[in-house]
């Protein structure tokens, strides 16, 4: 879908943490230091050694939580319940990006591989929860995270999405494929997070459209 035609998709599908917000919010960055405590707590390492394990999980199983699940038979509510935990308080209310979502005609799902309350309370601490129709959580996903590209298929069904028509906007580069196999017109939101682009270079990074300024970005399509 061509930059022009972006304002009238039909359906936005929107990433939540360093997506919805920006990442020098580093909200993320004490959810990903709670993950290493839970890790280190639960197979009683150090914590060096369990930041280690986090990120190969991550890497091997697309979350930390499946990785876990997977290898050692977790239950996963009370890590879910623990990682997002967190302050909210240095979410600013994003007032640029309401006026851009409301300007834009489309249906609006977060797909997060975190949970809808944790989402709930993100997007009413940056004022932009109104604007959303549906969250679709990792509870949703069967603890199965982006990118398995049967979650994709689900949220399709889930919602009628027709994915030629639809957007997908996604910092973390390689959850962005399987949308794009489908046919979704991709927006990478580029951050300075070295996980993010998984392995590969910015430049080479398969999206449609790229930004480091979502907020920007979308007032820009919409004004």
């Amino acid at each position: 879908m061509p930059l022009q035609s972006l304002k009238d998709a039909p359906v936005w599908l929107f990433d939540l943490d360093n997506t919805l917000y920006p990442c020098t919010a580093n909200l993320f960055d004490e959810i990903d230091r709670r993950m290493s405590r839970f890790v280190a707590d639960f197979l009683k390492v150090e914590i060096a050694e369990a930041y280690k394990v986090q990120k190969s999980y991550f890497r091997a199983h697309g979350t930390t939580l499946k990785g876990l699940m997977d290898l050692h038979g977790m239950a996963p509510d009370d890590y879910l319940d623990y990682v997002h935990d967190i302050d909210m308080s240095r979410l600013k209310q994003d007032l640029r990006l309401d006026t851009a979502l409301s300007r834009l005609p489309g249906r609006k799902i977060v797909f997060t591989n975190a949970t809808v309350s944790y989402a709930e309370r993100v997007l009413e601490k940056i004022g932009i929860a109104r604007h959303f129709e549906a969250i679709y959580d990792i509870h949703a996903a069967r603890y199965i995270p982006k990118p398995d590209p049967s979650i994709y298929d689900d949220v399709v069904r889930r919602f009628g999405v027709t994915p030629h028509e639809a957007v997908m906007v996604e910092d973390v580069a390689r959850n962005l494929a399987p949308a794009r196999a489908l046919g979704m017109t991709t927006i990478w939101v580029e951050t300075d997070r070295a996980w993010a682009s998984h392995g590969a270079a910015p430049e080479v990074v398969e999206a449609d459209h790229k930004t480091k300024d979502l907020s920007g970005f979308l007032a820009e399509i919409t004004s």
